[in-house]
């Protein structure tokens, strides 16, 4: 498609260089190239109706004022007139089709580009930064958009204006054509060189204002916590680091610029001034029959073809930064695929029955998962257990397929996940995270996404086993209620609950609770885990948690440390094991419970003996603030909430 006529020789380079970038995005505009061949053909037109000028002005002096034939005078000048009328509307045809050509070139781009990302791994996104994604995805972009809606035309412009232009003065004058011709090789070697040099440049540039705009939306994301710690100075001084970066980076391309736009412009006087003389020699010498209007004719070829010439640079600035944007672009279309399907494509309706087989897996050449194995049938409660960092959320995340194993097999109802169609596979088992995320929507739209199809019935019933329909109701619109940016506004048990009934809607085979309660109180969590028993039947569950309540009803609990399954079975099994890791969480969640326990049993002596109310006997018998005590001694039952409430373990009955 781009030849190597249309642009400066000796950008063409291998690796990511101007051919390579635009042969591999191609795809994109070659749909459209009848937009870019109809505007290269009116461009012609305009720059053919241009070089029409010098011809008029010469009759004009020759005719007019030399010869005095004043008559023709309105007739050159209706002619002068018409010619710029021809000649705007050839160029508002040439730049509107240019336009459109760069118009849905981007448009298509930027379909692409947001569907890659929507396929893309999560290790993909374990890696990459928001911000810089973000840039990519705009200034990039918009940078090569720009490039084909004028750049190729200021370009083309620039090449016909050149070639027209010189064989228009070799007709006039070949001794005046001859000056121009040996100024232009120091034009092009030097735009050439400026352009090798100004390429990593900005390239640099782009990279800059990727991190300076990931910082950015890192902070304002985190700005709780920055305020919280009251590092607001830290940030600031952080960000006018990235900041200073940005500028010096582009100072880096000014230096550059300062150099290369005076000396073209030096070159184009220069060429001026020895026409000027050269010519006006051959004027007052009569060369060849030279005369007056000549010499203005060629002036105004000259100055036609300077113009252009001088914004040489401009023309290149808006190559470069195409040809930077189109290999960080590239850098997204071009990153290897979502895990892809095979085999059998697998679409059935699943059972639920799980195998994992010899599972091992590695991340950044760490061993995260070492042989593990396990095996779960329909309906059945399985139960992660283990100190932070063990493994547990990385073995899950096998079943949906947002990691793939290095070695060993992940089975669903005897077929490897790696056999079962994507989609369906993922349709199917439902996950909610530690941390859920909200979109910018109503209540309801965020509890239907899974579901798009549900009634408002359907939200509700998902919302009421969630134990969220309360808090939602008494939000001022209900279920309809906008919900800020990642939430914000509610609580995170609040969005947890609602994450929690976004995966109930789905009514999925299986279910993944990765530490999906964490962030609700004792008593909520009590409320929620008894409609989750409704919920779970017949379908096969996953519980990541750390609260032994939330785990002991378990069919399976399985205990990982260090990627390895160092114990498994029930929780009255794992209990009678005193040496394991089972027992110790226990037994640290357990001593919580015999402190405030004892202070309890202290208080209610206490109370008998001098008359104080049994708040304020626990509050001096364990050195509590009072209402901490009040609350700890009240056990915080309701609702059939039965036991004693455990500081970092729940309940124990």
């Amino acid at each position: 498609m781009f030849s190597e006529d249309l642009v400066p020789i000796g950008v063409f380079r291998g690796g990511n260089g101007l051919a390579s970038v635009f042969r591999r995005l191609s795809r994109f505009y070659r749909p459209y190239r009848r937009f870019l061949y109809l505007s290269l053909g009116l461009l012609v037109l305009a720059t053919a109706l241009g070089l029409v000028y010098p011809y008029l002005l010469k009759t004009i002096v020759n005719q007019v004022i030399i010869g005095g034939h004043y008559h023709e005078l309105p007739m050159l000048v209706a002619g002068i007139i018409g010619a710029a009328v021809v000649k705007g509307i050839f160029n508002f045809a040439f730049q509107y089709s240019g336009q459109v050509f760069g118009s849905k070139t981007g448009y298509d781009l930027r379909n692409s580009l947001y569907r890659k990302l929507n396929t893309q791994p999560f290790a993909y996104y374990d890696q990459v930064h928001t911000g810089d994604l973000m840039s990519r995805m705009t200034a990039d972009l918009d940078a090569f958009r720009m490039f084909l809606a004028f750049g190729i035309n200021n370009l083309v412009s620039l090449f016909l204006t050149s070639v027209f232009g010189l064989g228009l003065m070799v007709s006039m004058n070949g001794w005046l054509a001859l000056v121009i011709a040996c100024l232009l090789p120091i034009l092009a070697v030097t735009a050439v060189r400026f352009d090798g040099r100004l390429r990593p440049t900005y390239r640099h540039i782009r990279k800059t204002l990727g991190t300076l705009n990931s910082g950015v939306q890192e902070n304002i994301m985190g700005m709780r916590t920055v305020k919280s710690f009251a590092k607001e100075d830290r940030e600031i001084v952080k960000f006018n680091g990235r900041n200073d970066d940005y500028f010096d980076a582009n100072m880096d391309a000014t230096q550059l610029w300062k150099k290369f736009f005076p000396f073209i412009e030096f070159v184009g006087n220069f060429g001026v001034v020895l026409i000027l003389f050269i010519g006006g020699w051959l004027v007052i010498s009569h060369h060849k029959g030279m005369n007056l209007g000549d010499l203005v004719a060629f002036l105004s070829v000259v100055w036609t073809l300077i113009w252009p010439l001088s914004n040489l640079g401009f023309f290149l600035n808006n190559l470069t930064q195409a040809v930077a944007a189109g290999d960080r672009l590239l850098e997204i279309l071009e990153a290897p695929d979502e895990l892809g399907d095979q085999g059998q494509h697998h679409t059935v309706q699943m059972l639920g029955n799980v195998d994992f087989s010899g599972v091992n897996m590695r991340y950044d050449g760490e061993a995260v998962l070492r042989d593990v194995s396990l095996s779960a049938t329909a309906g059945e409660t399985i139960a992660l257990v283990g100190l932070t960092g063990a493994g547990k959320s990385t073995l899950v995340n096998l079943l949906p397929r947002f990691y793939d194993v290095d070695s060993g097999s992940v089975k669903i109802d005897g077929v490897d996940v790696r056999e079962w169609d994507l989609q369906s596979l993922r349709r199917q088992i439902a996950v909610v995270f530690q941390e859920p995320f909200l979109f910018s929507t109503t209540i309801f739209s965020n509890i239907a996404y899974g579901s798009p199809n549900a009634t408002m019935e359907d939200v509700r019933r998902a919302a009421e086993m969630a134990d969220a329909a309360e808090f939602i109701e008494r939000l001022p619109e209900g279920y309809y209620t906008l919900v800020g940016e990642r939430g914000l506004g509610l609580s995170g048990g609040q969005k947890q609950r609602i994450a929690l009934a976004r995966a109930v809607l789905m009514n999925p085979s299986i279910l993944i609770l990765d530490d999906a309660t964490s962030a609700v109180d004792m008593e909520t969590e009590f409320k929620i885990q008894q409609d989750l028993e409704r919920v779970m039947k017949g379908r096969t569950t996953f519980i990541i948690a750390h609260r032994i309540s939330s785990v002991k009803r378990a069919d399976q609990i399985l205990v990982i440390e260090h990627g390895r399954v160092v114990q498994r079975g029930t929780h009255d099994e794992l209990l009678k094991e005193s040496s394991g890791l089972y027992r110790k969480i226990f037994d640290m969640q357990f001593q919580d419970f015999e402190s405030v326990a004892s202070g309890q049993a202290a208080s209610q002596a206490s109370a008998q003996a001098t008359g104080k109310s049994v708040g304020q006997a626990s509050a001096q018998a364990t050195g509590q603030p009072l209402g901490q005590a009040v609350g700890q001694a009240a056990g915080k039952s309701s609702g059939g909430f039965s036991g004693v409430a455990v500081p970092g373990g729940g309940c124990v009955e």
